[in-house]
């Protein structure tokens, strides 16, 4: 069935193509019918030789397509192996749901089949980075998915925010997407090849340390931008402009997902630099810190989860810093479940407050959506690390893994587990605002539950959420070991006593409960307390990151612009018009002495020849 791969990333692009072209003859809702199809397909098509490779009966594989750019020996290629299978299976997977919950979601909408062109277009984009055997078409793929969420970020573009917001996450991810292109310059220096295989198999013998860091830390900038780390964090907040669906798709199984993945597939190149994993650890806890700061003071409930996701992917982060890829892609895999569940109950409360996404402006809506209510609060739990839940199991691993370097590493630790006190507290307060105490609705709002093409994706999410993290317990380490062929010649981290290991998770679930209960005595009251002032007020805008960037680069490219558009007006353009004018009047006074007439013109001709028969006598002194 391997053969056959190609169809998986053909069907959501086919299925894109015809939405684009044909789709107002479809209409609704069977656009969106043939959106999901095409990616549940996928999904069907991928599942058949996923099998084989999650019961560990197959080798990875390469796929051959066809010859792409041969004077630099890069072949269409695709890469069949766990990390690659596990990621296909997210994105069709999850994708495939978000389809299903959009066609109930986007009911209505003069732009209905435009839609699911762009949501099919975005699967395909990350299928193609995910699936890929070089860094040349990974490239591709990245830059169809920058391309992808400009496009369903800015969807509803006749609002100003989301307009702006769309070209927001475009121009910073072509800041990180620099770093990813002279990265792929200087590998094919080293290794004259982008082929994965070649370069992880020869990389210890072809390149220094010196090398590896500067190679490692460009992806990394890469990363930073793709994955919103310091200092490229700041277009994933604004992200949420675009309709729900598309924040769940962005947040949980494409967008964001890319750099991580990046950086694991590039995990022996990261082993060769230990200075770009210290870089990248230190980073990831400070952007998982920062992130989950401001999302305690946020009441917009979708901002709360984008800080949330940032928060969670510098987690992730950290986990690849510390050299436990494993982990790192565990808790991507965790998260794509219970993210998505959170960013679509989130839509669900939306669609039933009538837009309304403010968490003052709710409460009181647990009996008023009790699927909604009940799935949220598993994914609650989840991303709070509360055992049994995913969450617990993959962020444990982390900060165990980064608890086992040791010594400075400690201190990452240290902040890691803050990370979980915030995380459990802001969550709660979003859960508890949202569905428990008394009702703040404004006048004329009536709420319901979500139809069931919204709610079954909930409860399938839901399952997952919780039941996922078994997969990977100190007791049995299914997933690692399902990862190991995706990470040859990788070094695991170090090991750690069990009786170490149960202290920590239970550190780390005291943590989590410490922030649910100082979260619930201080909102679960009928009179909120007021967070509109000092400290709080300064963590809603977000620290003012967005001011400074505005004053320290984008005023300076203005005025910069700006004085490149008077050089061009006054200068460059004014030589060229002067040039032009000179020539018009020239030619204006030229212009009497072409009358048409053929004896006027001989009589030119005669002065002429006069004129210059004399010049010769006199200059000359005589013939």
């Amino acid at each position: 069935m391997t053969d056959f791969l190609w169809l998986v990333v053909l069907l959501p692009l086919v299925g894109a193509a015809v939405n684009l072209i044909f789709g107002k003859r479809i209409g609704e809702p069977f656009a969106g019918w043939l959106g999901f199809v095409v990616v549940a397909s996928s999904f069907v098509i991928a599942a058949i030789p996923a099998y084989d490779v999650i019961a560990g009966t197959a080798e990875p594989v390469t796929v051959h397509l066809f010859s792409w750019i041969p004077v630099l020996g890069v072949e269409a290629e695709i890469l069949w192996d766990p990390l690659s299978v596990l990621l296909t299976l997210i994105v069709t997977g999850v994708g495939s749901l978000i389809h299903l919950y959009s066609i109930g979601y986007m009911h209505g909408d003069e732009r209905f089949p435009r839609f699911f062109a762009y949501l099919n277009l975005f699967i395909a984009s990350m299928l193609i980075l995910v699936l890929a055997a070089n860094y040349a078409v990974m490239f591709v793929g990245w830059e169809l998915v920058g391309l992808s969420s400009y496009l369903l970020i800015s969807f509803w573009f006749t609002k100003p925010e989301a307009a702006a917001a769309g070209k927001k996450a475009f121009v910073v991810n072509r800041i990180g997407d620099w770093g990813f292109l002279i990265a792929m310059m200087l590998i094919f220096a080293a290794f004259g090849t982008f082929d994965f295989h070649t370069i992880f198999a020869t990389a210890e013998g072809v390149l220094s340390v010196g090398m590896a860091t500067a190679i490692t830390l460009l992806l990394f900038v890469a990363a930073a931008g793709k994955s919103a780390q310091i200092p490229l964090y700041v277009w994933l907040p604004d992200a949420m402009e675009g309709p729900t669906p598309v924040s769940a798709l962005i947040h949980a199984a494409t967008m964001v997902t890319a750099g991580v993945f990046m950086m694991a597939r590039s995990a022996v190149l990261f082993e060769m630099a230990p200075v770009s994993g210290a870089v990248v650890a230190t980073v990831g806890v400070l952007t998982a810190l920062l992130a989950a700061v401001i999302a305690v003071a946020q009441t917009d409930i979708k901002r709360v989860l984008a800080y949330s996701t940032i928060s969670q992917l510098g987690y992730m982060v950290l986990a690849v810093g510390v050299g436990a890829y494993s982990a790192g892609v565990f808790h991507l895999t965790t998260h794509a479940f219970f993210k998505a569940l959170l960013f679509l109950g989130a839509g669900s409360v939306i669609h039933a407050m009538a837009n309304e996404q403010s968490m003052l402006k709710m409460g009181g809506l647990r009996k008023v959506l009790p699927v909604t209510f009940a799935t949220m609060g598993v994914a609650w739990l989840a991303i709070s690390g509360i055992f049994p839940f995913s969450g617990f199991w993959s962020k444990d691993e982390i900060l165990a893994a980064t608890f086992a370097k040791g010594g400075a590493w400690l201190l990452l630790y240290g902040l890691g587990l803050l990370v979980a006190i915030l995380t459990a507290f802001y969550m709660t307060r979003l859960f508890v605002l949202t569905f428990l105490g008394g009702r703040r609705w404004d006048e004329g709002v009536h709420p319901h539950e979500s139809p069931a093409s919204m709610t079954i994706p909930l409860v399938i999410l839901a399952v997952f959420s919780f039941g996922f993290g078994f997969v990977n317990t100190p007791m049995r380490l299914g997933f690692e070991h399902f990862l190991e062929p995706a990470f040859h010649g990788v070094p695991h981290p170090d090991a750690l006593d069990d009786s170490v290991i149960w202290t920590l998770a239970i550190v780390a679930l005291v943590s989590a409960v410490v922030g649910i209960a100082l979260a619930w005595r201080r909102y679960n009251r009928d009179e909120l307390p007021a967070e509109n002032t000092g400290w709080w007020s300064s963590a809603m805008a977000g620290f003012h990151v967005d001011e400074w960037y505005g004053r320290l680069f984008v005023l300076p490219g203005k005025r910069g612009a700006e004085l490149a558009g008077q050089m061009d007006a006054k200068g460059i353009d004014g030589v060229a018009h002067g040039i032009a004018r000179g020539v018009r009047e020239a030619g204006t006074a030229l212009q009497p002495v072409q009358s048409g007439k053929v004896r006027g013109y001989a009589g030119l001709l005669a002065a002429a020849g006069v004129v210059l028969i004399v010049a010769i006598v006199v200059i000359g002194g005589g013939f």
